[in-house]
This record gives C-alpha cells, structure tokens and sequence, in this order.
C-alpha cells in the first residue's frame, strides 16, 4: 500500500524539545484487510515523553505520539475496510468488524506475521515488530508510523480489538496498555481461575499496580499493596478495594 491515503490530523513533536504542534500528513491508503479508525481517545504515558524528546536516541522526527512501546492506550470508534476516503463499507478482506464498530488498537500495529513468535501468538517478540508510533514499518517501504494523537489511524484488522459497547471509551484506553501488561501473565498462570486461597502481592500503585489490584480483585484474589508511599493507603485499601497495604521503608 501506498502513502497518498486519508488525511491525519493530528499533534507531532518536530525536535528534542519535545513541544507538539499541529501537524497534517497523509495515511496510507487502506488495503482490502485494513480498518480505518476515528479516534476518539489517545492515552500518552512517560514511554511516549521519553521518544518525543529524543531521550533513548531513537526519536524519528516528526514524531506523533501515543502508541509507543507498551504503552499504548488507544481507543476508538471505527468505520471498518473503507475503499476510499468518502466510503464507509467493508473492505473485501475484513471480516472481523463492521463500520462504526467500537474497537482499540494496541501498542504495535503488525509484525513479520511468519517467524516462530508470530505464528504462536506472541507477536511482541517478533523481530520485525511495527511499533505504532516512531516505528519502522517494514511492510510499508521502511516508512515511519505515527502514533494515535491524530485524528484518523489505519491499521490491519489483525491488530485491532473489539471493545464492548458497555464500556466507557475513556476508561477502556488505558487497559490497552497497562491492562494487558498485568493481565497477559496472570492469566498465563492461571491467576484468573477464582481458585480459593490465591494471595497477589502488588509492589508499587502505579498505571500497571492499579491495573493489577483491580484484575486480581475481580478474579477473587486476596491482594496486599507493598509501596513506599504511605499517601497511597487510602487509595490502595479505598478505592481499589485492596485488602492490606504494607509500607516498604
């Protein structure tokens, strides 16, 4: 596919400063088994501060943030396999949604889709991973892919979720990061079985301590908040419905 598609609107930082300012720019043209998504919601975590002031060395200047690493928190309402920009069906090749399905996209955006991660399920460790933003798409001429701070993203159906009506948008775009961070292993152990008598220790109530206290919670665990910011009691035992907070220092 080609660049010349749909026109992104959208927040970009041009040098280390790291300051955003508008910035217009082309998408590409969407393929028979793409989405075209609106975006509604675009999270930002201190990954994408990091890139946008080019503090790793590997900032790829413009850069549209949101979407970076594994801390993407994207969430969006869509208009699936548009043929152009003035259509709203469904390409020939989607069949995993529909237009104005409610969907979100996670913090890569396509991968080899042929090595020995990508045909178990484990695309994250491909080494040809397209990260969604300030990434190398090697599917597309080596071009680099700008993040979800714009307006309009077109991305492979393979790596688009649905996100049920029920919940809020908002709310949903941060499980798209931090959620599936926490969530991937305790599920991978078997920590979302309900089986009495499981005890989750949670070190720090940060984006992914929060995440992880409210998995654990609604999975039937006993949970102990361990922090060092005894400010954070009230949060951890409140809110969070935490069951002890132990304070390490």
């Amino acid at each position: 596919m080609e660049q010349g598609g749909k026109t992104a609107h959208g927040w970009a930082a041009r040098d280390a400063s790291g300051l955003l300012s508008p910035y217009s720019f082309s998408r590409w043209v969407q393929g028979d088994g793409d989405v075209t998504i609106k975006v509604l919601f675009c999270g930002i975590c201190h990954t994408d501060l990091h890139v946008i002031k080019n503090e790793w060395g590997n900032a790829m200047y413009p850069v549209v943030p949101g979407s970076i690493s594994n801390h993407l928190t994207v969430c969006m309402s869509t208009q699936a396999g548009m043929r152009s920009s003035a259509s709203t069906g469904v390409g020939h090749g989607v069949t995993k949604f529909k237009a104005r399905d409610t969907v979100g996209v996670g913090y890569f955006v396509d991968s080899c889709r042929a090595c020995e991660s990508c045909s178990t399920g484990h695309e994250n460790y491909c080494p040809q991973l397209v990260l969604t933003s300030n990434g190398v798409d090697h599917h597309h001429d080596g071009a680099t892919t700008k993040g979800g701070f714009s307006d309009v993203l077109v991305v492979s159906q393979d790596f688009v979720v649905r996100v049920p009506e029920s919940l809020p948008l908002d709310g949903a775009a941060p499980l798209l990061c931090a959620g599936v961070t926490v969530y991937s292993p305790m599920v991978q152990y078997a920590l979302n079985d309900n089986e009495p008598g499981k005890h989750l220790g949670v070190v720090g109530l940060g984006g992914l301590g929060h995440m992880a206290v409210k998995f654990a919670k609604a999975f039937g665990m006993k949970v102990t908040v361990i922090g060092s910011s005894p400010g954070k009691r009230e949060e951890a035992l409140g809110r969070l419905a935490a069951d002890e907070f132990l304070v390490s220092q």
